[in-house]
């Protein structure tokens, strides 16, 4: 196995409905009325999203914050 320096080895995540391999792919969110597009792991067999801290707590995040600031 080849590893470079610093690189952290890919986790591979399984649908908790049917034990697929999550694979990226493009999926539309719809959050407070608002649709995002993003890449993120999904269930090819069941379309389950596996929804990361990071689209969670980022663009998620500003969408809120801005629909309360208006």
């Amino acid at each position: 196995m080849n590893k470079e320096a610093g690189q952290q080895p890919e986790t591979k995540w399984k649908c908790s409905q049917c034990g697929e391999d999550l694979q990226k792919g493009t999926v539309t969110v719809t959050y407070l009325g608002n649709e995002i597009r993003v890449e993120e792991l999904k269930c090819a067999r069941c379309g389950l999203v596996l929804i990361t801290e990071e689209l969670a707590m980022g663009k998620m995040f500003e969408v809120e914050q801005s629909l309360e600031d208006k």
